[in-house]
């Protein structure tokens, strides 16, 4: 059974490692009862999704690893665990059995290498020998006989950085990568994970608990409202205090302070990539190198409120807690590892709250620092463009505003490719790398049924009604 606030039973696992490792790491017993950890999810002797207990123990001591940072050498977020992938079939394109066996042959037609061959009952064969796997066959059969048989998680991957390795499992190429996260919840097998700072958060509470000069601030990205749907946004603050926080923190102050800026960038340049999502720029940086130029050189939300607040405490732990699992990549770049300490998702919090088993629904509510309706509406997409278009008109530019909203990496390369091709018509590219903005994240506890409604009545609530007043206050 999978608990309610959890989409599927894969995602439910997963919080259930990463609760009993923060359990015994606050415990301070982790060290000793690792290895007891996968027993105590699966304590019984039959099998409840493998072909044994002991292969499901195994690859619950991988995400156990995983959840307890993983391999630090190795920088990129997402990891295949091997054992659990199910090496789904990968045979490129096939013809089905509604093959009419026809007289027109389109399919054989359109075959670049003559690769369509034909029994003695008329039925479309194809000689893997001679396929390169164009799909020109594909889209010449009138009866939609021929299929591309591709892996969910390979399906998943706008950036084709998921592939084969010799065993014929899943592979990452972090070359391709950019973190966003999206095979983790496509894989039907639970495969693909991301690493957790869950440990680190913890040592700097511990610590300030120790230490009362020393203070942990909790960042929270604005699509928090979309996530924790069954309690208040104000009982989220005062759970967040009891786990040991110092202060909680909207990252749409940070939203902000971006606004302002990058219109005033904007209007300087006259053409500019956004840099609020860091799966964005990256798909940037490594798709297109030549357009890097292009990108904001404002920090993102997260860093730019947590330089703020670097700038007032430089002795302070900073923790982002969002739905992203790019941000953990992006708070190991040098122009922001000075500023945020440690990046976590709705996830990993849920899994921390109950570690120290604080039930939200019965807190009281603590109100959270103001930012406009701008900063709040980063959240989901076509926010920053509302964002950016406000800002020109606060800093009074005569610049014309032609914003492309993209939605999800594949509008984020048409978008590119028009530019390389000096088609777009847009002077401002709201890139954002996953489908409805930052609220469909890797790490938002409900996967589906995105709601941009919640996160609407969030930034209608703001009683700042000016960018530039949140910025100067």
């Amino acid at each position: 059974m999978r608990n309610s606030k959890f989409e599927t039973k894969i995602q439910y696992l997963k919080y259930q490692v990463l609760k009993e490792v923060a359990k015994e790491a606050w415990e301070g017993e982790l060290v000793e009862n690792v290895l007891d950890i996968p027993k105590k999810i699966l304590p019984g002797k039959v099998p409840t999704m493998r072909c044994c207990v002991y292969k499901e123990r195994a690859i619950l001591q991988e995400r156990v690893k995983l959840a307890m940072g993983g391999n630090r050498a190795n920088p990129n977020i997402i990891e295949v665990i091997e054992i659990a992938c199910d090496e789904c079939p990968i045979g490129g394109y096939e013809v089905t059995n509604t093959c009419r066996g026809c007289l027109a042959q389109r399919c054989k037609d359109a075959c670049p290498k003559e690769a369509i061959v034909f029994d003695a009952n008329h039925q479309a064969h194809i000689d893997k020998n001679k396929c390169i796997n164009c799909g020109a066959c594909a889209r010449a059969c009138q009866y939609t006989a021929i299929i591309n048989r591709k892996r969910p998680c390979e399906n998943a991957c706008a950036v084709k950085a998921i592939v084969p390795n010799e065993e014929q499992a899943a592979r990452i190429d972090h070359e391709k990568c950019i973190n966003c996260g999206y095979c983790i919840s496509q894989c039907p097998f639970g495969a693909i994970m991301d690493k957790s700072y869950i440990l680190d958060a913890i040592d700097y509470i511990l610590k300030s608990e120790n230490n009362q000069n020393f203070k942990v601030y909790a960042l929270i990205a604005p699509a928090i409202a979309d996530s924790f749907k069954e309690v208040k946004l104000g009982q989220i603050v005062t759970g967040l205090k009891k786990l040991g926080f110092y202060d909680v923190i909207e990252v749409a102050k940070g939203a902000d302070i971006v606004a302002y800026n990058e219109a005033k960038e904007l209007d300087e340049k006259g053409f500019l990539l956004s840099s609020c999502c860091p799966a964005f720029v990256d798909y940037v940086k490594k798709n297109f190198p030549d357009f890097e130029q292009y990108i904001s050189h404002n920090l993102s939300p997260m860093g730019a409120i947590a330089k703020k607040l670097k700038e007032e405490d430089d002795d302070c732990s900073i923790i982002f807690i969002g739905p992203c699992t790019a941000k953990k990549a992006e708070v190991q770049k040098d122009e922001v590892r000075n500023y945020v300490d440690v990046a976590l998702t709705f996830e990993e919090l849920q899994a921390l709250f109950d570690s120290r088993e604080i039930e939200l629904e019965d807190l009281e509510e603590t109100d959270l620092n103001q930012a406009t309706y701008y900063g709040r509406v980063f959240a989901r997409s076509g926010g920053l463009t509302e964002a950016m278009a406000q800002g020109l008109k606060e800093i009074a530019s005569s610049l014309e505003f032609k914003p492309e909203t993209c939605n999800g990496i594949d509008m984020c390369r048409v978008a590119m490719l028009k530019k390389t091709k000096d088609m777009l018509q847009g002077n401002f590219v709201e890139g954002m790398a996953c489908q409805g903005g930052c609220i469909g994240g890797a790490g938002t506890l409900q996967k589906f049924g995105i709601k941009k409604e919640n996160v609407d009545n969030y930034a209608k609530a703001s009683s700042i009604s000016t960018i530039r007043e949140s910025v100067e206050n």
